[in-house]
């Protein structure tokens, strides 16, 4: 999988749809009204999110992409509170203001964190001149948008959305639809369709067995001539009908699933922003897949950052290897233990006679962490550091028995003098070094503390020598 794929510099997405405010109060129940008997909730703390096509806006805006969102409010507070948290994030909202209307607005009262009970302070938006007002504002935005994601919750901002999609196919811009109700033939034209199980059912009727589904997926595509339809179903996965092409199913990436509120919106968010990189639907897909599984694995409404997103799918498509490594492949496979919480160790040296003492040190060396990385200096590093009759054993020599040492993880080389390029390349979480140093005459170890990882000293056993062993042979 190409990480390139999640480089969204100079990439701008349009987000249209139904935006609102998701509020939440919390508080603590220890009594029951006096007035009725319900619980009393001493309000404690407020928290506003964006919600709808907000949340989807701001899933993009933390992938790292340029965003612009264009939905109905009124002229209230909540539409204020609303624009303030978006901005925050770096979202360019384009609101149309209707005095008539209230700003979607859902307040949830929690109380460890159990949802008490929900109220929804909304108007259907749908009237002649607000159409109008989110044309002319996604037609200017389509001007200089790579695609643009059409989010309809059924609450009106996208009642003419047939229009936004036959001017977004004029300036061949490629429109995703996260689609609501009884009629997808408003949808049509579209660049992709994203509904969910229940969604798609309820349009083509109960479907018995994938392949069941796959078939009405496909007539349903064609009908609308969409280039692509993707029917999320929860734990069973996902499943793409591109045109064109055979189904592409995934299985759920969710190992636990704690909360799937903002799942779709993460689902679609993911979705555009691969696709404007890679321009593969399967690319996007498994990067959504992938996402959507990370934020049900949390509570509340969750986004993912590219940093995140590029990690899981580095894990994914990565094994994990030990013994004698490249420094290149040691690098991936640094990465691959620190991101499942291992420290990684580094300690270095020629080893040209392997003795009981050098093992000892490993093993010190191996318990200050979880992953050891042994570097050897080449043959024409022992040479410049020792002389010209060393090394005794060649460097494939040494690390095949160091690779023997039960302590060891890693095994890899460098050629220069000191281990200074090779330390910095690979940023160990613990340096170690044995024999009579301080801290600050070891080479790396500034690095590695800029770095926040550590500096171990640690002390050769007595009685062994690698030139007492040479000597005693008369080497």
């Amino acid at each position: 999988m190409n990480s390139s794929y999640l480089n969204f510099k100079d990439k701008h997405i349009l987000v249209v749809g139904d935006v609102m405010l998701d509020r939440y109060w919390h508080g603590g129940t220890s009594r029951i009204s006096p007035e009725a008997p319900v619980q009393v909730v001493k309000v404690s703390d407020i928290e506003d999110r964006p919600g709808g096509a907000a949340n989807v806006a701001l899933g993009l805006a933390k992938l790292g992409v340029a965003v612009t969102l264009v939905g109905v409010v009124g002229e209230d507070d909540n539409a204020q509170v609303l624009k303030r948290c978006l901005e925050a994030e770096g979202v360019n909202c384009q609101f149309v203001h209707s005095p008539d209307l209230p700003t979607i607005t859902k307040l949830r009262v929690m109380s460890r964190h159990q949802q008490l009970i929900r109220l929804d302070f909304e108007e259907r938006a749908d009237s002649l001149s607000q159409n109008r007002a989110v044309a002319e504002k996604v037609k200017a935005c389509l001007e200089y948008s790579d695609a643009v994601v059409y989010s309809d919750y059924a609450k009106g901002c996208l009642a003419d959305v047939q229009t936004l999609i036959q001017l977004s196919n004029a300036a061949k811009v490629p429109s995703f639809i996260d689609p609501k109700g009884d009629d997808f033939s408003i949808y049509q034209g579209a660049t992709l369709v994203k509904p969910n199980l229940l969604e798609f059912e309820n349009i083509v009727g109960p479907c018995n067995s994938t392949k069941e589904l796959e078939e009405k997926a496909k007539a349903l595509r064609d009908k609308y001539s969409w280039q692509a339809l993707l029917v999320t179903r929860g734990e069973d996965g996902l499943v793409l009908l591109e045109s064109g092409k055979a189904p592409f199913s995934l299985a759920t990436a969710a190992q636990e699933v704690f909360d799937v509120t903002g799942a779709g919106d993460t689902v679609v968010a993911v979705l555009t922003a691969v696709f404007v990189t890679s321009k593969r639907f399967t690319d996007a897909v498994e990067y959504a897949n992938q996402a959507a599984g990370f934020v049900v694995g949390k509570l509340g409404t969750a986004s993912i950052s590219a940093e995140q997103l590029e990690a899981i799918m580095f894990q994914r498509n990565r094994t994990t290897n030990f013994g004698v490594l490249s420094p290149t492949d040691i690098l991936e496979q640094i990465k691959l233990a620190q991101m499942d919480g291992k420290k990684v160790v580094f300690t270095n040296g020629c080893f040209d006679i392997l003795h009981p003492g050098h093992v000892a040190y490993m093993k010190q060396a191996k318990a200050l962490g979880d992953r050891l990385i042994v570097a050897v200096n080449t043959d024409e590093s022992v040479k410049r550091l020792k002389g010209e009759k060393r090394p005794i054993n060649n460097l494939a020599h040494r690390m095949a028995v160091l690779e023997g040492v039960g302590a060891i993880d890693w095994v890899t080389w460098f050629d220069e003098d000191t281990p200074k390029e090779i330390i910095e390349a690979l940023s160990p979480d613990v340096l170690v070094k044995g024999g009579d140093y301080t801290i600050d005459t070891i080479v790396g170890a500034q690095h590695v503390l800029d770095h926040g990882g550590e500096v171990k000293v640690l002390t050769f056993v007595d009685g062994y020598s690698t030139t007492a062993i040479i000597e005693k042979a008369n080497l």
